[in-house]
């Protein structure tokens, strides 16, 4: 059987949540020889996790150090098997066949791919973003330059990205600041190799007082903002600099 491994950092999780986010993974339908397991990987050791989640062979379970989502996310991706690596946050949802549709993109030259979201408010109801990209390739360097002229917002949803293993860790997984390490692993595969942007849509992003990254929070501080979009974008630069000497 191939592989896809769904990544989840849990922190001191809603357990209705983290229950939605196990829900709808175990409702997805892979093709024929595939096979999903989640690293579900606990930043600290309480244990929580483990109480919450039914007991299900395909949920492994890992915990270490409070060290931050980053750290986190990292642990679960040296603990995976699969070939393929997705993110998906203790507090959203999967939308029906994302796996399959991942499954299906990542293939040839395209090494990573991102899906059309929702924001999950919290009355229930569903609300789009309207700058998403057409849906298909992204060649490398697009997503970038998109990002630079949206004032460092990024045109697809970081949280949706699935991608090759290999390149992931080559890229040493998701970037280890505080904040954004979505936004640097997906910047980075961007500008290294080709995309996809499947227009229907793979996530419902839950939005909720106790979400760390809602606006007006310390997410968005300012200093600790553009230093972070600072490295990204250096790092990005440096990567272009790198790829165009090996052409």
């Amino acid at each position: 059987m191939r592989t896809i491994s769904v990544i989840t950092a849990v922190y001191d999780p809603d357990p209705g949540y983290l229950l939605e986010a196990y829900r709808s993974l175990a409702s997805q339908e892979l093709p024929d020889g595939w096979a999903w397991e989640w690293l579900v990987q606990e930043d600290g050791r309480t244990g929580i996790a483990v109480d919450v989640l039914p007991a299900d062979d395909r949920v492994l379970h890992g915990s270490g150090r409070h060290g931050g989502v980053a750290i986190t996310r990292n642990l679960a991706l040296s603990r995976a098997r699969g070939e393929l690596v997705k993110n998906l946050d203790q507090d959203d949802v999967l939308t029906p066949g994302v796996l399959a549709r991942d499954i299906a993109a990542v293939r040839g030259e395209v090494r990573w791919t991102t899906s059309r979201a929702l924001d999950l408010m919290p009355d229930g109801s569903l609300v789009a973003f309207d700058g998403d990209p057409p849906g298909g390739p992204l060649p490398p360097g697009v997503v970038l330059d998109l990002w630079r002229r949206n004032d460092f917002r990024l045109p697809v949803h970081p949280t949706t990205l699935c991608l090759r293993r290999d390149l992931a860790v080559l890229l040493g997984g998701w970037m280890a600041v505080p904040g954004s390490d979505d936004t640097g692993l997906l910047i980075a595969a961007s500008v290294l190799s080709v995309g996809f942007f499947e227009p229907v849509v793979g996530l419902h992003y839950r939005k909720w007082p106790g979400q760390g990254s809602v606006e007006g929070s310390a997410h968005y501080e300012t200093v600790e903002w553009n230093a972070r979009m600072k490295l990204i974008n250096e790092r990005a630069e440096a990567l272009q600099s790198m790829r165009a000497a090996v052409r």
